[in-house]
């Protein structure tokens, strides 16, 4: 019974580890998602011209889910059924720093806002924003994420070695 316990606390700790690294991949997978999203709007508006609404709604279904809500509140925006506020666009997130939350939110006020060329240059700069917002994702990934994996291991022996 001594070790069943053990091995309980053991995988509670490295769960809890993981719990506090999934943050990381999340945003990982968030911007990587809002880049493509982003690169498929600049091909979009210049070769076929259909309407930004259309363009959301044919978005990759697995790319569509790392957006973690923001397109389907935007679509909601575009539907007229709410406004264009950091409240209701981040409703359903808090992984994201403000001042991600605020270049996002820009993102989406500049969209159908000028003719194709400017809309295509502007975002063009979005998307090497997002990149560099992705890059910094990584790097914190990398660190504390598998920092937080490894807490939670050693604490889970920590603790099994206190039980023993």
């Amino acid at each position: 019974m001594k070790y069943v316990l053990i091995f309980i606390v053991f995988v509670l700790c490295t769960g809890i580890g993981y719990f506090f690294s999934t943050k990381y991949l999340k945003r990982k997978k968030f911007f990587a998602s809002l880049i493509s999203l982003a690169e498929k709007l600049s091909l979009e508006i210049n070769f076929s011209r259909e309407r930004l609404k259309v363009l959301l709604e044919n978005f990759d279904a697995t790319s569509k889910k790392n957006l973690l809500g923001i397109d389907e509140n935007f679509l909601k925006y575009l539907d007229k059924n709410c406004e264009l506020t950091s409240e209701n666009i981040f409703s359903k997130q808090n992984c994201l720093k403000p001042d991600e939350k605020d270049t996002i939110l820009l993102f989406l006020k500049t969209l159908g806002r000028s003719d194709v060329e400017n809309q295509t240059k502007e975002i063009q700069t979005f998307v090497a924003r997002f990149g560099e917002m992705k890059q910094k994702c990584d790097e914190e990934q990398k660190k504390y994420g598998s920092l937080a994996i490894k807490l939670g291991v050693v604490a889970g022996l920590f603790f099994a070695i206190i039980l023993i």
